[in-house]
């Protein structure tokens, strides 16, 4: 204990370089440690947002068939916002007991609209007045949807107050979900292992390097206390005290930073996902299994580091010119990873254990880890072959040759993330072409369509009003009259997307075949069809039969198609369904919500639809975009650890470099050999990243019995992406190297 809390006084005595040092070896622990407490929210907040969701839901059963004094009429008016997607509820109360939606205090009154806070706040913007205000019909704003009736703070939703019909409406006495939840695929559950490990163990090499900066001063202050007496096993035990300390106090950064990051949590949103800054909490057994593991880790790495240092006391001395690297056991780790995924080759299809999510976890990080173990070896082997060139070169490859180690351990961290991100990319290219749905809708015929509810006399109305849209180009608008056969009003171009016609003229009639849920067998010329109740009408004779087409949602229409010459009572009806197909002006970027704004305040049970020829599953899309933000923020943790990583080093060798500059070395040269020692690394690196990226995404393949194929523009990306990283950094370290090289810097005592 005594040698312990030595090392502990070392670590926080010394003066300002004492405490600089301290200081940035906690706060490289610190970033990782809060990453890591972050991980450890991602079930709690997950787990909290469904909660929600599950609470709010009201389309999870049957609806009531009379109504009541607890029942509640709802309608489903969900809309987007460049892009965004809008949850919208039109309600009203049947009885004083109707059912209050979660976030309400009570229900909105006709002619009144509670919205979300984003959306409140998108409201008060000139583009939110402009393009989404109508769409509100001219309600009043008059409450605010709390948290409990929102999955994160960053959603819009608005519940409106209408006179509804019960036709157009469903009748509710709960609002709830409580059935048992989907059970999700054995790829997709493969999918969300494989994006843990990959993402959490860049944080685990990072924190391996973090503890270890300052590791030449600390050498120097143990040969002083071997000068006063201590002995080998002393040492070893006041180096593990002084670490400990670096990693508690890492800790309490980490844990600060962590607090910090919550509170701005709801301000962000990435791909749609907000989460409330009380849903970000830790598991407490994550928290102590972190909380344990960090000091453990840096004690250990701290020891590791010792054993190519003999630290005698005079001085200390280090194998010169780096150790021979062995490179068989570099080997196993990969090859121990390859050998527990291979058995699972095309088993995962079946199902997964937790045996075999484990063996999946540890399989992969194995692999990765080859990465990590193989790249000291091949830097070593690589910069010994190098030499002569310009006198920055010389600078940065002579540091190299000296200390590969250290700008090795800098490096590790984007190989690593280099390496998983590669491999995902190739696996999430093969799920996204299995969950990918083609929809069978046709783009190039139309970009939206609209379906609303409206006197059949009403559609020449109705187009009127979409043509005047701005940023619509074309409009097709039919009529569907309710009756017991498919039954159809429109000119001659509607009826064109809906069967093939020979030749159309307005007064014509057609019978269409061949679609879906055929009746047409029911109908033929001369037959009388009562639609509505004190209104029939007689099929022409004249009436042709025709074939059906494949219209632009991916459907075939059976039934009659009718053109208004053809039914002179059309201005007598009164019920009706208007559909309109709509193509875009590609120069009107606003053009989708121009054409909800336009509608949705009007007609508010309308339904406006834009047309897509694919789309993803709704579980492979949350997982993907769980990715992305992932990917996000591991670069940033890349960018932080290594600037303060290179800033560590760089003040270690700040002597050495002030008296290159006194000597009449310009400081730019120095600032180029600076940035080619992160290069050559770094580019060593990204080509082994690359080779065990392809080589994990191809095992992965395999499991998932999916053919092997790579994106090489991904590829380029994620490697430019990470080179990228290290250039900013590298830039950013400059003007320490600046301040760092002033005569001051001659000093020593």
């Amino acid at each position: 204990m005594t040698e312990l809390l030595i090392g502990a006084r070392m670590a926080v005595t010394g003066g300002r370089e004492g405490w600089i040092r301290t200081v940035l070896t906690a706060l490289g622990v610190g970033i990782g440690v809060a990453m890591l407490l972050l991980a450890a929210s991602v079930p709690a907040a997950l787990q909290a947002r469904e909660a929600r969701g599950d609470a709010r839901n009201d389309q999870f059963g049957s609806t009531i068939e009379q109504p009541a004094a607890n029942t509640l009429l709802l309608a489903v008016v969900d809309t987007e916002f460049r892009g965004t997607s809008v949850r919208g509820r039109l309600v009203e109360a049947e009885g004083p007991d109707a059912p209050v939606l979660p976030g309400l205090t009570k229900l909105p009154a006709i002619g009144e609209v509670a919205v979300s806070p984003a959306l409140r706040d998108l409201l008060a913007t000139p583009d939110g007045q402009r393009l989404f205000a109508p769409r509100l019909g001219g309600a009043t704003v008059t409450a605010t949807i709390g948290d409990e009736g929102l999955l994160g703070p960053g959603e819009l939703v608005f519940i409106r107050g209408v006179d509804l019909d019960p036709a157009e409406a469903s009748r509710l006495d709960q609002i709830g979900d409580f059935s048992p939840d989907e059970p999700q695929s054995p790829i997709l559950t493969f999918l969300v292992v494989v994006v843990f490990v990959v993402l959490l163990l860049p944080i685990g090499v990072f924190l391996g390097a973090a503890v270890r900066f300052g590791g030449e001063g600390r050498d120097r202050r143990l040969a002083a206390v071997r000068l006063l007496g201590a002995d080998p096993r002393m040492t070893r035990l006041i180096a593990g005290g002084e670490a400990t300390v670096g990693a508690l106090l890492g800790l309490a950064v980490g844990a600060g930073l962590f607090a910090l990051g919550r509170q701005l949590v709801p301000r962000l949103t990435l791909w749609d996902i907000s989460v409330f800054a009380a849903d970000v909490r830790p598991a407490p057994a994550l928290v102590v299994a972190i909380v344990v593991t960090v000091p453990a880790v840096a004690v250990m790495v701290s020891l590791l580091a010792l054993r190519g240092v003999l630290i005698e006391p005079l001085g200390v001395t280090r194998k010169v010119g780096a150790p021979r690297r062995r490179l068989w056991w570099r080997l196993l780790l990969p090859g121990a990873g390859l050998a527990l995924l291979w058995p699972l080759v095309g088993d995962i299809r079946d199902g997964m254990t937790d045996l075999m999510m484990y063996q999946i976890a540890v399989g992969a990080t194995l692999m990765l880890l080859g990465a990590v173990t193989l790249l000291p070896w091949l830097v070593d082997l690589i910069v010994r072959r190098l030499g002569g060139g310009v006198v920055a070169w010389q600078l940065a490859v002579r540091r190299l040759q000296l200390d590969s180690a250290t700008s090795a351990r800098l490096v590790n961290g984007i190989a690593v993330a280099v390496a998983g991100a590669i491999g995902l990319q190739m696996l999430f290219a093969a799920v996204e072409r299995e969950s990918t749905v083609v929809t069978g809708e046709d783009t190039s015929r139309a970009h939206a369509v609209v379906l609303l509810r409206a006197p059949a006399g009403g559609a020449g109305t109705i187009e009127r009003q979409l043509r005047a849209v701005p940023g619509i180009a074309t409009t097709s608008t039919t009529t569907m009259l309710v009756n017991e056969v498919g039954f159809r009003i429109g000119d001659c171009a509607a009826l064109a997307e809906l069967a093939v016609l020979d030749r159309c003229a307005d007064g014509d009639t057609f019978l269409v075949q061949g679609g879906e849920g055929d009746e047409t067998e029911l109908v033929t010329p001369g037959t009388r069809l009562r639609v509505e109740e004190n209104l029939a009408w007689t099929v022409p004779k004249s009436a042709r039969t025709v074939p059906t087409r494949v219209n632009p949602t991916g459907g075939r229409f059976s039934g009659i198609l009718a053109t208004p010459g053809a039914f002179p009572d059309l201005a007598r009806l009164t019920t009706g369904y208007v559909t309109a197909y709509l193509t875009f002006d590609p120069t009107e970027r606003d053009a989708p919500d121009l054409l909800r704004t336009a509608v949705e305040g009007t007609y508010p049970a309308v339904q406006v639809s834009l047309l897509s020829d694919t789309r993803y599953g709704e579980r492979f899309a949350s997982i993907r975009q769980a990715l992305l933000a992932g990917v996000v923020v591991t670069l940033l943790l890349i960018a932080g650890s290594m600037l303060v990583g290179i800033v560590e080093h760089l003040r270690e060798r700040r002597r050495l470099l002030a008296m290159l500059v006194a000597v009449g070395t310009p400081r730019a040269t120095l600032g180029w050999s600076v940035l080619w020692q992160a290069v050559v690394p770094v580019a060593i690196g990204l080509v082994l990243a690359t080779v065990f990226g392809l080589s994990l995404g191809a095992v992965l393949l395999r499991m998932t019995g999916v053919d092997f194929s790579v994106d090489w523009s991904v590829v380029g990306l994620v490697t430019a992406l990470a080179a990228g990283v290290v250039l900013l950094v590298t830039t950013a370290s400059l003007p320490v190297l600046w301040r760092l090289t002033r005569p001051g810097g001659l000093r020593t005592e």
